[in-house]
């Protein structure tokens, strides 16, 4: 053999020497760092398993025959049910948070030592906590992180800055629609219209956003422009507005005649109680004998402000409205007031109509202080606690209750029905209540007014 070729024997060998060598130094160190990973979820198994042979609640393999079927059905789709054998249902709660952190901390662990990019916790953090409440499946259920969270509080003060409009969204479809633009709003100066459908905001998409998501990239410092982008009547039209800070009036109120009086009531929040109040009287001075609520297009608010609104009119110790929990636990609400207001009363509702604005229809209608005109309302009996949950001032809106009228009925999913169905006039739904010539809903509520005199 010549020495050439034993010479490349040699490097040969000792090529193949490297590449298994470096192998099984990338593997022993690969496997390292897998086993510091593992040690989470190790200790985690040991004490699920620890914690399931230990539990005294255990089945044991000789229970019953309806027992087994009971757990393989169980098995079958996932899930285990208060006696089913899934190990997690041995569990305390404690338990189950103590393993759900841990399998948290392995996650995170995961991700920050394989996920190709870098990433940021917050980001991931803050989406889990909106998982968490999106889990419930209830629409009206939601985390709000700070900044959201201040501006839900700034909304129901009545004051901020941005482009002075209502908007509304369909829980189901994601349908953003504008519900009416205010009075001398930047909206309503730039030719904003009720029924206008938001499909952009400084040319993003809005497409998969929440209400509030929406709400603050409408929102921002008074004199920047935002463009929005509106489908009217199937074709998109781009509108630029100029924000500016809003200070919005919830009530309105005028007379309709020498005796009639008229409110207009947009929303319920912190303000709206003494507004109305307010108007009820400087209406009683001027003559008033008769008046119309407008409800119309109110999506709702604060049920303290529908609560103290009803208590302005009607009779001392009278039933307003109660709720009931998923314990039985009913919380009720009466009239405390010596103030009432004994005239004739009708109110005017539409499919816009939700929420405090079906309480205070509700009540109205049951305690026969007022008939109500329109069309159905929207159907939401069910209220929801907003709770600050943290030091950074974060917080979350969960329903907690269902809401019943005085007589016991819960309108959620149904509606309030008007004692007089008035459909509005079709060449008015693009046209603002306040600037309307004639309304058809408010002659009809006028004319109840003259029958109940």
């Amino acid at each position: 053999m010549s020495k050439k070729v034993l010479y490349g024997i040699i490097i040969g060998l000792a090529c193949i020497g490297l590449v298994f060598g470096g192998t099984y130094l990338i593997y022993t160190g690969l496997s390292k760092g897998l086993n510091k990973l593992d040690e989470n979820l190790l200790n985690s198994r040991e004490q699920f398993e620890e914690a399931e042979s230990t539990d005294p609640g255990k089945t044991s393999p000789s229970g019953n025959a309806d027992q087994g079927r009971e757990n393989s059905e169980t098995g079958k789709n996932g899930k285990s049910g208060k006696n089913g054998s899934g190990s997690a249902s041995q569990m305390t709660d404690e338990e189950k948070r103590q393993l759900f952190n841990e399998k948290l901390d392995a996650i995170m662990t995961y991700i920050d030592y394989f996920y190709y990019e870098e990433i940021d916790d917050d980001v991931i953090y803050d989406e889990m906590l909106h998982a968490a409440l999106d889990a419930l499946g209830d629409p009206y259920s939601t985390y709000y992180s700070p900044e959201e969270y201040d501006l839900l509080l700034e909304s129901a003060s009545g004051k901020y800055s941005g482009i002075g409009a209502s908007i509304s969204q369909n829980v189901e479809t994601g349908q953003v629609l504008i519900v009416k633009p205010f009075i001398d709003s930047p909206a309503m100066k730039a030719g904003v219209l009720p029924g206008d459908e938001i499909r952009k905001i400084d040319g993003m998409s809005i497409e998969g956003l929440d209400l509030n998501e929406i709400v603050s990239y409408l929102k921002g410092e008074a004199g920047t422009k935002v463009t929005v982008t509106f489908l009217r009547e199937g074709e998109e039209v781009e509108i630029s507005i100029i924000r500016a800070e809003i200070v919005v009036q919830f009530v309105s109120s005028r007379m309709l005649n020498d005796d009639t009086g008229y409110i207009m009531v947009s929303e319920f929040e912190e303000t709206t109680a003494e507004q109305f109040s307010n108007a009820v009287d400087e209406l009683l001075e001027k003559g008033m004998k008769g008046l119309v609520i407008d409800l119309r297009d109110n999506p709702g608010g604060l049920v303290d402000s529908v609560v103290a609104m009803l208590d302005r009119i009607a009779p001392k110790g009278s039933l307003l409205v109660y709720t009931e929990d998923k314990y039985g636990q009913r919380e009720s609400d009466y009239a405390l007031s010596d103030e009432s207001l004994d005239i004739p009363i009708v109110v005017i509702m539409n499919g816009n109509s939700a929420s405090s604005s079906e309480i205070f229809a509700g009540a109205v209608q049951d305690l026969g202080l007022a008939k109500i005109v329109g069309t159905q309302s929207f159907g939401k009996g069910i209220v929801q606690a907003v709770i600050p949950i943290m030091q950074d001032l974060s917080g979350i809106k969960i329903t907690s209750s269902r809401y019943y009228t005085p007589k016991g009925v819960c309108i959620h999913g149904v509606g309030i029905t008007p004692d007089r169905v008035v459909e509005l006039d079709e060449d008015l739904k693009k046209t603002l209540i306040e600037q309307r010539d004639h309304d058809n809903q408010i002659d009809a509520a006028v004319e109840m007014l003259k029958e109940m005199r």
